[in-house]
């Protein structure tokens, strides 16, 4: 039998990696502050680990010189 052809492809590599990051008392209380925000507008309580992701996904999505040259390399 042959291979079936489906419209959706092949589902990603979706197993979290786990990273530990060192920051500095200024960023941390940043981060702090941001999820109080997050918090006021969602009503729902966070924890920094769990939107430190987001946050660094939309930062490389919005960065035209990072995607410019991400392209570039492939």
């Amino acid at each position: 039998m042959s291979q079936p052809k489906i419209k959706l492809d092949k589902l990603p590599n979706m197993k979290p990696v786990k990273h530990t990051i060192t920051v500095m008392p200024e960023l941390e209380a940043d981060l702090k502050a941001y999820a109080k925000v997050y918090e006021k507008a969602y009503g729902e309580k966070v924890d920094i680990t769990a939107l430190i992701p987001s946050m660094l996904a939309g930062f490389l999505a919005s960065d035209a010189g990072y995607k410019k040259a991400k392209r570039e390399l492939a």
